[in-house]
C-alpha cells in the first residue's frame, strides 16, 4: 500500500514539474531556432512548432496535466495519511498538506519553470515526447476547452493574435541582443531592427500630418515667395493648394525644379500619390519608396483626406527608436 502511494505521489509530482516547466519553456524557446532545426527535418523541432502554432490547444493541455497532476498529489495525500498516522485524529489530516505544500511548490512549480527558463530548448526537446503523448491522450478534454476558449473570443471580441505579435517581437528582440552580443550585429543595425520592430505594424493615421498644419503655397504664388518660404522653412518640397476657398491639394513643388527652371518657366506641380489610412508604417514606407515619392496624401475608407505624410517622417522612427 505505502508503495502504491509513493508513487502517485511521485507521478503527480512529475507532471506536475512537465507541464509547468513546459508551458515556460514552449513561450521562452526561440521561435527562430524552431523553424530553422524543422526546416533540417528535426522532428521534434517540427512538433514544438505546431504547437506554437496553436497556443490553445497547447494552453489547454498543459491545464488539464497540471490538474491530473495536483489530483495525484492530493489522493496520495488523502491515502498516505491515515495510513502513516493511524489515530492520530484530524490534526494530521490538516498538518500534512501544509508542511508538504512548499515541496509542491519547489520541486512542482518553482525549480522546473527555472530549469526550463535558463535551458528551454534542450529541455523541451527531453520532455517532448511525453508532452506529446499527453496532448493526444489529453485531446478530447483539450478540445472542448478550446471550443470553451473560441466562444469567450467570439463573445468577447479579443483574439489571441495580438498576444502572439507581442510574443514574436519579444523572441526577435531576444535574437537582436544574442547577435549583437555576439559580435554580428553592430550597434547601429541593431537600432535599426528594433526600430523597425517597434513601428511595422503602427497604423500610417497616427502618423499623418494634418493639412492645416503642413508647410504649403497658394496656386499661383511668384517663384521668389516660394523659395524665400522654402529657405525659411528649410523644405525641399512644398504642397500646392488651389487658389480658391476649397483649399484643395493639387500636388507639390520640388524646391530643386524652382531653381532650374528657366525665366518665364512655371514648375511643374507634381502629383502627390494617396495612401490608405490603414495601411501600416512599413508598408506605406515601401509603397513611397518604390514610387519615388516624398510626399503622399492620406485618406480614409470614404477618401476624405487625413493629412499628408513626408517620407522622413516614416524613416526617422527606424533611427531613433533604441537610439
Amino acid at each position: 500500500m505505502i508503495w502504491v502511494i509513493i508513487l502517485l505521489f511521485v507521478v503527480g509530482l512529475f507532471l506536475s514539474a512537465l507541464f509547468s516547466g513546459s508551458e515556460m519553456g514552449l513561450y521562452r524557446v526561440p521561435r527562430v531556432r524552431l523553424l530553422i532545426d524543422a526546416m533540417g527535418g528535426d522532428r521534434i523541432a517540427r512538433g514544438l512548432l505546431w504547437l506554437t502554432s496553436y497556443p490553445s490547444l497547447f494552453v489547454a493541455t498543459t491545464l488539464v496535466g497540471n490538474n491530473l497532476a495536483n489530483y495525484l498529489t492530493s489522493l496520495a495525500i488523502v491515502m498516505g495519511v491515515p495510513y502513516l498516522f493511524a489515530g492520530s485524529g484530524a490534526w494530521a489530516e490538516i498538518i500534512a498538506p501544509i508542511v508538504l505544500a512548499p515541496v509542491l511548490f519547489i520541486y512542482g512549480e518553482h525549480l522546473p519553470k527555472t530549469l526550463f527558463y535558463e535551458a528551454p530548448n534542450r529541455l523541451l526537446r527531453a520532455a517532448a515526447p511525453i508532452f506529446g503523448f499527453c496532448t493526444i491522450l489529453f485531446l478530447p478534454i483539450s478540445a472542448l476547452l478550446w471550443v470553451v476558449s473560441k466562444l469567450l473570443e467570439w463573445l468577447l471580441g479579443e483574439s489571441p493574435q495580438r498576444l502572439q505579435r507581442r510574443l514574436a517581437r519579444q523572441e526577435l528582440s531576444q535574437v537582436l541582443d544574442e547577435g549583437h552580443e555576439a559580435g554580428i550585429l553592430r550597434p547601429a543595425q541593431r537600432r535599426v531592427a528594433q526600430g523597425l520592430f517597434a513601428i511595422a505594424s503602427r497604423p500610417l493615421a497616427e502618423t499623418v500630418t494634418p493639412v492645416a498644419r503642413a508647410a504649403k503655397i497658394r496656386e499661383g504664388t511668384g517663384k521668389q515667395n516660394v523659395l524665400r518660404l522654402a529657405r525659411r522653412l528649410r523644405a525641399s518640397e512644398l504642397l500646392v493648394e488651389s487658389a480658391d476657398n476649397s483649399r484643395t491639394l493639387l500636388g507639390y513643388y520640388q524646391v530643386a525644379d524652382l531653381y532650374l527652371e528657366s525665366e518665364g518657366q512655371k514648375a511643374p506641380v507634381r502629383p502627390l500619390m494617396k495612401l490608405s489610412g490603414a495601411e501600416t508604417h512599413i508598408a506605406a514606407l515601401m509603397l513611397m519608396q518604390s514610387a519615388d515619392q516624398p510626399l503622399a496624401e492620406v485618406v480614409d475608407q470614404t477618401g476624405e483626406t487625413l493629412g499628408v505624410v513626408a517620407m522622413t517622417q516614416l524613416t526617422e522612427p527606424l533611427f531613433r527608436v533604441g537610439a
